[in-house]
């Protein structure tokens, strides 16, 4: 019988398996997360295609000029704004930048352009303005106005001087 009871002894017990694929995919899983971070925090990776020292100076340390651009200001302008309890007004001014040579096409078109403004601020409520990020959507949105009036190309950018709500 003592035949039988090794022969059972050594069947109940479980063979151990090994770590060692374990450690092996932690130590993998660990260099692979370090060599991740040191490629995107060096540069290697996801990094932007072209410097802003790079568009500054050119190879000989100059300064590059400037584009062509001129700045037109808008009229300012004051919209009464609905709220639930006080009367509140919103004051904006802005300077659109656009190319030199559409400068002239732009003032002309200007009166239009302060037309679009005024309809679409007025058409936005007090709870448009209080979120975070309002200012950029509401900025974009009037870019957008104002680049479809004006006609592409004309209009760079919508540079907002005062957005005051009293």
């Amino acid at each position: 019988m003592s035949d039988e009871e090794t022969d059972q002894e050594s069947d109940e017990q479980p063979k151990k398996k090994s770590k060692m694929p374990m450690i092996i995919g932690v130590v993998l899983a660990l260099a692979g997360g370090g060599g991740g971070f040191y490629a995107t925090w060096s540069g290697m990776i996801l990094s932007p295609a072209d410097d802003q020292t790079a568009d500054q100076t050119d190879h000989n340390g100059e300064i590059n000029a400037l584009p062509d651009i001129a700045f037109i200001a808008v009229d300012p302008i004051t919209v009464s704004m609905r709220s639930a309890g006080a009367s509140k007004h919103l004051r904006f001014r802005a300077q659109l930048e656009v190319n030199k040579s559409a400068q002239a096409d732009v003032e002309v078109l200007l009166p239009r352009v302060v037309d679009v403004l005024n309809s679409y601020l007025r058409a936005i409520e007090i709870a448009d303005i209080e979120d975070v990020s309002a200012l950029a959507r509401l900025r974009a949105q009037m870019l957008r106005r104002i680049q479809i009036v004006t006609g592409a190309g004309r209009v760079n950018d919508l540079l907002i001087m005062e957005f005051v709500v009293t």
